[in-house]
């Protein structure tokens, strides 16, 4: 501590000891040609103890600006690093900068394009040798086209990608959809002869889920397949797949073998398709569905899917790549319903699975799969970004999607048909509910009805074509 400081001190301490600030009068005698006096030297005596109190008060502040002064110098010294991290980061990422801007890409998405073509080459290829058509020429064609295309690209400094990579997902949906879809099914003579709805009915079926309006999320629905008479405790029956715990895990089915024991709420059968509601087998979200003799679900915390063989009480798992799940690309328009990632779904040409991925940037994805063997056979990509809609189901290969309106209705706004892997967004069918959440909403090919889970009703439509 400096001489100065220390003065400074205790000239404070001295002027602030005495209570009134005046100065001390003192009598004196006068004797023997002297004065003498008494004085009281307590006046003056020295405040150690608020002496010390200010002394550990500048310490502590000047503890604190030497730790600043550290700060800053190693601040100063950091600095010219951490500009030239920065300096190098703009650097590396102007040209993303410059292709976000442009839509341009690079190299590399050029290969990937060109590797993506040859392998659509193949497959119309192969497919147009085993069934030739004249949608399989169209095809050939149109994949002769974009391959030009590609071809100038490798020629050029600068492509927009975007129209491109947009053409060739139409084209592969193309392939997809001839590869898939059975000639019956897109004939004036198959079952779906008329394949795009016309309207929705208003409910046929309005009633309370049977475990009581608390259980807000679930599925619930009409077996979706016809079994064989002969199976033991076969039938077509009416199920319901309530969720617990947040609403969001299950592990119980309940059935009922008639339609007046569903609505009667009587003589029902709990199937456990695991242990408990959090078990690796258990349901995870309300997107299940039971298809023929088997009960499809999302899997608990898990990016796979579960089959449930109602029969021998066996589950299998399988695994897309890259599917979303665990609430990560639920349905969510104007309020998210979680845990919706994966949608199963059934019609006329049989069982789908409704997600997204982060390849397909957050937008629906539709893959068929195989139900017995329980595998994807084929997928196609679509523009719709998952979260823009509450709900989407399968009618005739064609994929609708729904969005809200208000507490009281929805529309069907939007449709994609595999069978020709074009969309169309012009749709507007009213669809009438009870409570603002749609946790879950399918069809029946059985009947031709929707069937949803509205907020802890049950409902179910007629569709018209």
């Amino acid at each position: 501590m400096g001489t100065l400081t220390l003065t400074m001190l205790l000239l404070l301490l001295l002027l602030t000891s005495t209570s009134n600030g005046d100065a001390q009068r003192i009598p004196g005698l006068k004797k023997d040609d002297s004065c003498s006096c008494q004085v009281n030297s307590s006046v003056w005596v020295f405040p150690a103890m608020k002496f010390e109190g200010v002394l550990q008060l500048v310490q502590d502040c000047g503890d604190s600006l030497q730790n600043l002064q550290a700060q800053v110098k190693l601040s100063n010294e950091r600095l010219p690093e951490i500009q030239a991290i920065i300096e190098n980061v703009t650097a590396r990422l102007e040209p993303y900068q410059y292709l976000n801007d442009q839509g341009l890409y690079t190299a590399l998405h050029l290969r990937q394009l060109a590797k993506g073509l040859r392998e659509l080459e193949e497959d119309i290829s192969s497919i147009h040798q085993d069934m030739p058509s004249d949608q399989t020429q169209k095809l050939t064609q149109e994949i002769g086209k974009v391959r030009k295309e590609v071809d100038k690209m490798h020629l050029s400094n600068t492509f927009n990608m975007k129209t491109v990579k947009e053409k060739l997902r139409s084209l592969k949906n193309g392939v997809e959809s001839c590869r898939t879809i059975p000639e019956e099914f897109i004939s004036k003579q198959g079952v779906c002869s008329q394949r795009i709805m016309s309207n929705i009915s208003t409910p046929v079926i309005t009633k309370i889920s049977p475990y009581g309006k608390s259980y807000t999320s679930g599925s619930w629905g009409r077996q979706a397949k016809q079994v064989m008479e002969d199976q033991e405790g076969s039938g077509v029956f009416y199920w319901v797949q309530p969720l617990v715990s947040s609403h969001r895990l299950g592990n119980i089915v309940r059935r009922y073998r008639s339609y007046d024991d569903f609505m009667a709420s009587k003589n029902h059968e709990d199937v456990s398709v695991a242990p408990s509601y959090s078990h690796a087998n258990a349901i995870q979200g309300s997107g299940t569905v039971v298809y023929g003799e088997a009960v499809f679900y999302n899997c608990y915390f898990s990016t796979e899917l579960c089959r449930y063989d109602l029969q021998t009480k066996v589950t299998t798992r399988l695994n897309i790549p890259d599917i979303g799940t665990n609430n990560k690309f639920p349905y969510c328009y104007y309020n998210c319903k979680d845990w919706t990632d994966t949608d199963f779904a059934a019609d006329e040409t049989g069982l789908w699975v409704i997600y997204s991925t982060l390849g397909n940037h957050g937008n629906l994805v539709l893959s068929r799969l195989d139900s017995e063997a329980f595998n994807v056979t084929h997928t196609w990509t679509t523009r719709l970004f998952k979260k823009s809609v509450t709900n989407a189901f399968m009618v005739c290969g064609i994929l609708y999607a729904t969005r809200y309106i208000d507490q009281f209705h929805e529309e069907v706004f939007y449709a994609f048909d595999t069978a020709t892997g074009k969309d169309d967004n012009t749709l507007a069918l009213p669809l009438e509910k009870i409570e603002n959440g749609v946790a879950s909403l399918s069809y029946n090919p059985i009947d031709r009805q929707l069937y949803m889970y509205n907020d802890g009703y049950l409902l179910s439509y007629q569709a018209i074509f």
